[in-house]
Formats: structure tokens, C-alpha cells, sequence
């Protein structure tokens, strides 16, 4: 698949929204994910409006791409929904990846933000969004076309990371 390949972090985006059969598409494509016993805990959060888009920019320093995106998409977790209550981060990361290719696939760019590595950025996003106790924030995912940078082919495998039936 081209797009496990040429998939890339894009931080830059045009002034131009994404359309909304592609917004489908992507969250089609997120909750295609794998998830532990079949629980889909996700939840998700669209987010156009440019002044909403200015605020969630203001999560953290890395957050700074959401102002420029066409879309942001907040990933959050519903507790009520767990089944294996350790894996909704798993679960989570491959609505995330699935995402990612999807827009790659979509001729879009994209950057997965992460929200649940950092406590204060989970309370920002709570506060934000008046979040209940049992929705559980996990990343955001900037989105729109890219202006500059591409999705493009980098090789980044190591055969050094590679153990075969033993370490070493």
C-alpha cells in the first residue's frame, strides 16, 4: 500500500476546507480499526470553525498546525464502552493510523497530535468540551491539503531493529 509509505506528518496547510465526503471517508476509515473484544470505544469530535480550530491550537506548543487546518479531529475514548478497559489506547491508536492513510490516500495531509501523553493537554481538551468523566481525550488529528510539504517516500527501515527467534 503506497500510503503506509508515503505517509508523512504535514504541519502546513492551504486556506481551503476539506470537503465533507472526505470528513466521511476518514471516519469511515477510523472506526474500520482494529479494536480489543470488539469494544470501538471511539468518539470523535469534527472541528471547522476557525475560531474553535484557533483555541485548539492553543493545547500545547506542538498543537500550533490545528489553527491552519481545514479539519481537526478530536479522538476520544468512552469508558462505558470498554470491554478490556487496558486497550482503549490500542484501540484509539489504530482509529489514529487508519486516519492518517486515509487522508494520505485522500491526497490530504495530516498530523496526529497527542492529547493522552500529557496531562495537561488532556485537561485542556476536557475543559474545552465540558467533557463527562467517561470520555476519555486521546489525540487530535490536524487535517487539510498540503500547502508545501508532501506525502512522500522516506525508507526508514533498519534491518538492525530486526531479531529473529532471539534478541541479538
Amino acid at each position: 500500500m503506497e500510503e503506509i509509505f508515503n505517509r508523512r506528518s504535514i504541519r502546513k496547510f492551504q486556506d481551503r476546507p476539506v470537503e465533507k465526503e472526505k470528513i466521511d471517508k476518514l471516519l469511515r476509515a477510523a472506526m474500520q480499526a482494529p479494536s480489543a473484544a470488539n469494544q470501538q470505544p471511539w468518539e470523535f469530535i469534527v472541528v471547522e470553525d476557525k475560531d474553535t480550530l484557533n483555541t485548539l491550537s492553543e493545547m500545547s506548543l506542538y498543537s500550533k498546525s490545528v489553527a491552519g487546518s481545514g479539519v481537526t479531529l478530536v479522538l476520544l475514548a468512552n469508558s462505558n464502552d470498554f470491554k478490556v478497559s487496558t486497550a482503549w489506547q490500542q484501540d484509539l491508536g489504530a482509529a489514529a493510523q487508519n486516519i492518517l492513510l486515509e487522508a494520505t490516500h485522500l491526497e490530504l495531509g495530516a498530523v496526529w497530535l497527542g492529547v493522552a501523553t500529557a496531562d495537561s493537554a488532556v485537561e485542556y481538551i476536557k475543559d474545552l468540551y465540558r467533557l463527562p468523566e467517561h470520555i476519555k481525550p486521546f489525540a487530535l488529528i490536524a487535517i487539510g491539503y498540503p500547502d508545501g510539504q508532501k506525502n512522500e517516500f522516506v525508507d526508514r527501515y533498519r534491518a538492525q531493529k530486526v531479531h529473529y527467534e532471539k534478541w541479538q
